[in-house]
């Protein structure tokens, strides 16, 4: 499997980050990756995290990088796209400690529409997301 740095997708999930108001992630401790070459069948996205003994062994706090795994991520139209990574964000838990929130209860379809519904309500056009998403930051 190769991994390849997606400056287009990083920005594009802080500009997610600053949107949705997520406040408990610091925009620089998140990236994102493209992978290619994954044998798996139904993963479009992964989100992975150090685990706890490296980062206090590091003196780092905690950082999270999102695989976009390019051979199903490409295919998706843009909303199921920006659903995906808001999917991803969503199990970054609010103390941020290098930990993951789990599917249940909280990281689900109901949830993930629910911020997307939040994005689409906001009055100002994001270039570069072709009018789905808006900026209440312009």
């Amino acid at each position: 499997m190769k991994y390849t740095h997606s400056p287009e997708w990083t920005t594009k999930t802080m500009e997610l980050i600053r949107q949705l108001e997520f406040r408990h992630i610091p925009e620089d401790r998140v990236t994102c990756f493209k992978s290619i070459g994954s044998k798996s069948r139904r993963v479009i996205a992964r989100i992975h995290t150090m685990p706890k003994i490296i980062q206090l062994g590091i003196n780092q706090p905690p950082f999270y990088a999102i695989e976009l795994v390019s051979e199903k991520f490409d295919r998706q139209s843009q909303e199921e796209q920006i659903k995906t990574i808001i999917h991803e964000l969503l199990h970054i838990p609010h103390s941020f400690n290098g930990g993951f929130r789990q599917h249940r209860p909280y990281v689900n379809k109901r949830t993930v529409d629910h911020h997307y519904q939040k994005l689409t309500q906001q009055t100002r056009i994001l270039p570069g997301w072709q009018g789905l998403i808006k900026n209440p930051f312009s």
